[in-house]
């Protein structure tokens, strides 16, 4: 089975078109049309049914789809191995991280790390952590280094590194940063920008509100937090920041006895095959454990 074939497959089931893929693979349409047409005419089977511009798989492209990526997974692992007997820190690490992670925790990580092994180009990809799990899973990436689940896939492994404090937070002229001490009964009627539905920081401040029988009046949502941030300092709406992130453009708001954190570290897929420059990355971040 050709792997150029396979690797074309895959961009279309994940893109959902011929020309998402042909831009990801830097091939012309054509190109990726016949791979696919060889690719079907050695299973003998329709891999996507074409409906005007709309790309699906059909029974046999859903079968196919996990089995293409062991067989590439298999072939990366294979080759990670073989490389890693040389001892050499070089390569190509391919890392997701989230934006804020990205922002406010990674850079002096990623300045020692490129000081002490030149040899590596690193291929950093920016998502939200929600994403990023897709990325392990599918050996798109070897390392993510985002806001961590309550609950990890069984095929990942979650190493926590940071303990990031949240702060629930207004605009100083705000009036629940000026009345001093409030309840969350205070802060729930008023309006408020969260991080998105999908996202694990919005599912611990939805908990904590839920734990006392409360609903959030969530005014609006995005998932970048100096977006939020921003929002919050022109009197918008509260929110809620990691502790990193508040300077005077923002204030926090009084709240006795609540206190919020997220773990923030990386994951990696349990089955795979780490190269040397992964567990150099690796070893950095656990250099870094339990630091502010």
């Amino acid at each position: 089975m050709d792997l150029a074939n396979l690797s074309a497959f895959i961009a279309i089931a994940e893109t959902g078109s011929f020309s998402g893929a042909a831009q990801r693979l830097f091939l012309t349409q054509p190109a990726v049309s016949k791979r696919i047409a060889g690719l079907e005419q050695q299973l003998d089977v329709r891999l996507f049914d074409r409906l005007g511009r709309e790309v699906t798989l059909t029974e046999a492209g859903r079968a196919l789809l996990p089995r293409a990526y062991q067989i590439l997974n298999v072939l990366d692992d294979t080759r990670r191995a073989l490389t890693n007997l040389t001892g050499e820190v070089s390569g190509r690490l391919t890392l997701a991280t989230s934006h804020h992670i990205g922002l406010h925790r990674l850079p002096p990580l990623l300045r020692a790390f490129t000081r002490e092994y030149p040899a590596v180009a690193l291929d950093i990809q920016f998502m939200d952590s929600e994403a990023a799990y897709d990325e392990i899973l599918h050996g798109r990436a070897e390392i993510a280094v985002i806001t961590l689940a309550p609950e990890p896939h069984h095929l990942v492994k979650a190493v926590p590194v940071w303990d990031d404090a949240l702060d629930f937070v207004a605009a100083p002229e705000h009036p629940l940063a000026r009345n001093g001490q409030v309840g969350l009964a205070d802060v729930a009627r008023h309006p408020a920008v969260f991080p998105g539905g999908n996202t694990f920081t919005h599912h611990i401040v939805q908990r904590l509100f839920e734990s006392q029988g409360l609903t959030p009046n969530i005014a609006m949502s995005t998932n970048y937090m100096e977006t939020i941030k921003m929002m919050v300092s022109i009197g918008l709406a509260w929110s809620v920041l990691p502790r990193t992130m508040l300077d005077d453009q923002v204030a926090p708001i009084a709240l006795p006895g609540i206190q919020l954190s997220r773990q923030l570290g990386y994951i990696l897929h349990t089955e795979r095959t780490l190269s040397n420059a992964a567990r150099a990355f690796m070893a950095l971040l656990d250099s870094h454990a339990g630091s502010a």
